[in-house]
């Protein structure tokens, strides 16, 4: 069991270097286009599937809301939270289509998508990808593995890259949190 635990320990700090290695000009791309998009009038848009869909809750929270100082609220909406909407577009279309109906429905051209999928090929996360490309939002995505179709599809993408959803999750955490700091230091 001490092995198990030292072994995912070690992979979320190799991970953590790549971070800090590789991928912070990525962290300042995202974190400008958000930043873009609030200060120019626009709404963030978060989906994604599992843990995915509760980081994109989290990130609404902390836009909404605030992060790490007293300021004016952040448009941000997760799309992953009104379950109405969801089950009636599962029910009635695909599931496939239940991010893809609310970018249709909600986005506007000044707003962004930021999608997470730790595959970087979920179906209803692509489809709101192409739905949001042709209303000519701008899409920022998190995924978990290189070359993916959600990565070849985004303005903006970080990467985080491991065979563990897990690990590549824990890392997205630590970049949003970074990027929402980055974004109130911009925006407040």
């Amino acid at each position: 069991m001490k092995e198990s635990i030292l072994n995912i320990i070690n992979s979320h700090r190799t991970l953590v270097d790549d971070l800090e290695n590789n991928h912070v000009d990525a962290l300042l791309q995202c974190a400008d286009a958000i930043a873009s998009c609030i200060q120019t009038g626009g709404c963030i848009y978060i989906c994604g599937n599992g843990g995915s869909a509760a980081d994109a809750q989290h990130i609404a929270g902390e836009l909404v809301g605030r992060f790490q100082c007293n300021r004016k609220a952040f448009a941000a909406v997760a799309l992953t939270t009104d379950t109405s909407v969801m089950t009636a577009v599962a029910n009635d279309f695909a599931y496939e289509d239940v991010f893809a109906r609310q970018v249709e429905a909600l986005l506007g051209q000044a707003d962004l998508l930021w999608a997470f999928s730790t595959s970087g090929a979920s179906a209803n996360v692509l489809r709101a990808v192409d739905c949001a490309r042709q209303k000519g939002a701008v899409i920022v995505s998190f995924t978990g593995r290189t070359a993916s179709p959600l990565e070849s599809q985004s303005d903006f993408c970080l990467c985080a890259p491991s065979e563990s959803t897990a690990r590549s999750q824990e890392i997205h955490q630590l970049a949003y949190h970074i990027i929402c700091g980055l974004v109130e230091q911009r925006c407040a």
